[in-house]
């Protein structure tokens, strides 16, 4: 199976002056409806990120990662940090073999900058600025796919200060080891990836893995956890991985499109009730299931069947 499984769409329609080309618009909310009901997993272009822009991030990402280890240190958030933001490579333990600069949004007081490459902070706070826009746009795009009120998603989702995103850099695959990052779903509600040259990404649908792979100015999408939930697995969070390969380090940028911690999720009317079916989720603080996330990392159970899911909110029916 190739790359022609995961859909590319053209958001134009939803940035031009005006707003009126109806006919466009409802061409790409279709092929994203179909793509977040079977899997979850689709690509965008002319989505309001400059590639210019796009091509600056990945050069400064690639000069910061090639930095000595002392270097990067000096931007690590240090112990006793309330959030992981600035430098951090995983755990020896840790089964992803990768080392992120995190950032949250421009202005946030968690920031920790390097000095070095210059103009680093200035490029990444910029990309961060136009992702989330292009999160808005998307976010607005599948209320629409879901038959939403207008406006639902966003009024919602109303708090961008817990947006994050991070920089990667992936060591090159071993002779017996190749995850950069394992199987896994996105807890967030929607995750924007840009993807150098090198690829690694794969998604699965109908059980086969399907490689995503790198094009020019092309943003990778997948729906998450929070999106599933609401409508109560109308719309499936993508399960997806990394693959390293060898001889090559791999790198990308991810932007997570978050959601506030105290708010409460749960599977909307819309989707139970209304149409008379029965919820497949329990209600929770979307705090509470990133702690229980956040553990899995610092505490990686030795039984990959123990690792916290969204499944283990599920309501089981017999």
């Amino acid at each position: 199976m190739n790359n022609s499984s995961i859909p590319t769409v053209d958001l134009s329609p939803f940035f031009r002056d005006g707003g009126d080309d109806e006919d466009g618009k409802k061409a790409a909310m279709d092929i994203i409806g179909k793509a977040c009901s079977d899997y979850g997993f689709f690509q965008i272009v002319n989505h309001g990120v400059p590639l210019a822009l796009m091509t600056h991030a990945m050069e400064l990402s690639k000069s910061f990662f090639d930095c000595s280890a002392q270097e990067k240190l000096k931007s690590s958030p240090g112990p006793g940090a309330p959030l992981p933001a600035g430098y951090t490579k995983q755990p020896e333990h840790s089964p992803d073999k990768n080392e992120y600069f995190l950032m949250f949004p421009p202005g946030s007081s968690f920031n920790v900058f390097p000095k070095n490459p210059p103009q680093f902070r200035e490029v990444l706070e910029e990309m961060f600025s136009h992702l989330a826009k292009t999160g808005e746009v998307v976010e607005s795009i599948i209320n629409r796919c879901l038959g939403l009120p207008p406006n639902f998603l966003r009024e919602y989702n109303h708090d961008r200060s817990w947006d994050f995103m991070a920089a990667l850099n992936y060591f090159p695959a071993t002779e017996t080891e190749h995850t950069g990052v394992s199987e896994h779903e996105d807890g967030n509600c929607i995750t924007f990836v840009l993807q150098d040259e090198v690829g690694g990404l794969e998604v699965r649908k109908d059980g086969e893995w399907i490689p995503v792979v790198p094009e020019v100015g092309t943003l990778v999408v997948n729906v998450a956890d929070v999106i599933q939930v609401l409508s109560n697995q109308k719309f499936k969070s993508a399960t997806h991985r990394v693959v390293r390969p060898k001889g090559s380090r791999r790198h990308s940028f991810a932007f997570f499109y978050n959601l506030q911690g105290d708010k409460w999720v749960e599977p909307l009317s819309r989707f139970t009730k209304e149409i008379g079916e029965p919820p497949k989720y329990r209600s929770f603080f979307y705090k509470e299931y990133q702690e229980l996330r956040m553990r899995n990392k610092s505490h990686p159970p030795s039984k990959p069947e123990d690792v916290i899911h969204i499944s283990h909110y599920a309501i089981h029916t017999t």
